[in-house]
């Protein structure tokens, strides 16, 4: 007999002997309901851009007690946690964070894309109806999140209170600031390059509030800058790294070898963009966050606030020196102590056990192919180049010689539609086309026609994720996809990412604090599955377009 069956028989047989009992009554023992919804004073995202999964436990003898040691052992740990779509870069990472959605719903199909309408290329968060606030650098603030189609965490956040909640964003990056700080954000800011200061854009607010402008007027970027950037231990600790001179590492700009101590010093057109590709530039994140969260007052009023900050600068270490140099093993040691500190100042500011926090990364990274190759793994680097000569050679030779690749964005190729119609090509001759030309190529898995995907010869798993990242009126006409260890560059040093291969789709989900259970899953989660495990602790509406599941083991009931 089933479970309920038993309860509701042996429910009315014990109405029978005790007394009259309506059908089907159960006696149950009193349950106090609070009087007012409880949740946390502040929640706080970390998103750290290119931080692959395995970095949680490379470094991890070399982490501090009160960092990511903290979050892992003393929170909630989805450590089989992994990317839902294909096409793994900053913008659509980060959006997907924080609406729970993919690119196919949210419309944030890469950081960049070719609108066919327009006839130009779209930079994800491009505003051309605001202004900069904040810098004399008319055009880096011309930004906003209205290319974002659909809510986020932090909006529905908003919603939810009548607006009396404030949410913040913070980043080097300006995508990895608006994008996460929603439509309806107090506020979001992020780094001017060329003057070092923190700005914003007219979408948010006329001016730079007074915390901001004296934040700006510490000047710490030129501060850290002409520090420069020297190991935080003896260099000969750095074992889980490759020698520090290596032929696959790039240099900073400026700098004759790739090798410490580092000068961060730049030029008048980018003072403080090498200080931003150095742990510094996590410092200083840090130190902004902590100014917006004492500026706003955040975590001081009767709703919950929320504070989106990101920590750009290992994506730059990353692509500049790659995965395995003596840098990023170096900037993972000192970002630890950066969440110790901003834990610590939490700890004091809202107290410990009055917030929630959870980090995750906006993708991984593949190590450096010649790093591979060395150790004769499988890997290799294609000229994006010679690509793109051998895709237009191919149309040409077939169709006659024409334009027909209006943009290449993404491993996507977008078709020029009118000049196909006139010539009488329809995009299915035009990929196969394509298609024969590039699987001679090395490095190439395969070339697919985005308009016909569900005929595409790929494997399950793979065609599930290359469907969720196609939006009709973002995406590209034909899926170039590279094998496992490769991609295409210009350059033959540092990394890159944007695939749906292991390194770039397994990236940490950690959960701390209020109302998070201590523990961990293997179980397989995704990254659209954050959003609604913040909405579910906070008891608010998911995102308008979440696909994602609440991760109900590391929520307490």
């Amino acid at each position: 007999m089933k479970l309920v069956s038993k309860l509701i028989v042996s429910g009315v047989l014990a109405g029978v002997l005790a007394g009259p009992l309506s059908f089907g009554q159960v006696k149950t023992k009193s349950n106090i309901t609070p009087s007012t919804l409880a949740r946390p004073k502040l929640v706080v995202g970390m998103v750290v851009d290119q931080m692959r999964y395995d970095y949680l436990y490379r470094y991890y003898d070399k982490y501090k007690e009160g960092g990511l040691k903290r979050l892992m052992n003393e929170g909630f740990n989805c450590r089989n946690n992994h990317y839902h779509y294909a096409l793994t870069v900053t913008a659509a990472g980060h959006s997907a964070v924080y609406t729970g959605s993919m690119p196919a719903i949210n419309g944030i199909v890469g950081n960049d894309w070719y609108d066919a309408a327009k006839g130009r290329n779209v930079y994800c968060t491009d505003d051309s109806t605001v202004a900069t606030v904040g810098s004399s650098n008319v055009t880096v603030g011309k930004m906003s999140p209205r290319n974002l189609l659909v809510s986020t965490v932090t909006d529905q956040l908003r919603i939810a209170t009548n607006f009396r909640s404030k949410t913040v964003g913070v980043a080097i990056k300006d995508r990895a600031s608006i994008l996460p700080a929603g439509h309806a954000a107090s506020g979001a800011y992020w780094f001017d390059s060329r003057t070092g200061n923190f700005v914003t854009s007219t979408y948010y607010m006329p001016a730079l509030p007074g915390w901001a402008t004296d934040f700006n007027n510490r000047k710490l970027a030129a501060e850290y800058a002409r520090t420069g950037w020297t190991t935080q231990l003896p260099i000969e600790q750095y074992i889980q790294s490759s020698p520090d001179d290596v032929a696959w590492e790039g240099k900073l700009a400026g700098q004759p070898k790739p090798t410490f101590p580092h000068d961060l010093t730049g030029n008048s057109g980018d003072a403080f963009g090498p200080m931003t590709t150095s742990p510094w530039g996590n410092t200083l994140t840090k130190e902004m966050a902590i100014a917006a969260i004492r500026g706003e007052n955040l975590g001081k009023g009767k709703d919950t606030d929320f504070l989106a900050v990101s920590f750009s600068s290992p994506d730059r270490i990353g692509h500049t020196f790659g995965p395995n140099s003596v840098e990023q093993e170096d900037d993972y040691i000192r970002l630890d102590r950066e969440f110790a500190d901003m834990l610590n100042f939490l700890d004091t500011w809202v107290g410990k056990g009055n917030y929630t926090v959870f980090l995750t990364a906006d993708h991984g990274a593949m190590d450096v192919p010649a790093f591979w190759q060395e150790h004769k793994l499988p890997a290799g680097l294609m000229n994006a180049a010679t690509l793109t000569r051998t895709i237009v050679n191919a149309l040409n030779a077939a169709f006659g010689e024409a334009k027909y690749v209006a943009a290449f964005e993404n491993y996507q190729l977008y078709f020029d539609k009118a000049l196909l119609a006139e010539k009488k090509v329809t995009v299915a001759q035009a990929c196969a086309v394509v298609r024969t030309a590039l699987l001679a190529t090395e490095g190439i898995a395969d070339v697919i026609d985005l308009t016909n995907i569900n005929n595409a010869p790929l494997n399950t798993y793979q065609l599930e994720l290359y469907k969720n990242n196609i939006n009709a009126k973002r995406s590209g006409d034909v899926q170039v996809i590279v094998q496992p260890g490769w991609f295409a560059s210009s350059l033959a040093t540092g990394t890159d990412h944007g695939t749906p291969y292991n390194y770039d789709t397994h990236v940490p989900f950690l959960l701390y604090g209020w109302g998070v259970n201590k523990g961990e899953t293997l179980r397989r989660t995704t990254i659209a599955d954050i959003a609604p495990t913040i909405s579910a602790l906070l008891h608010i509406l998911p995102p308008s377009g979440s696909v994602g599941n609440p991760v109900e083991e590391a929520i307490k009931k």
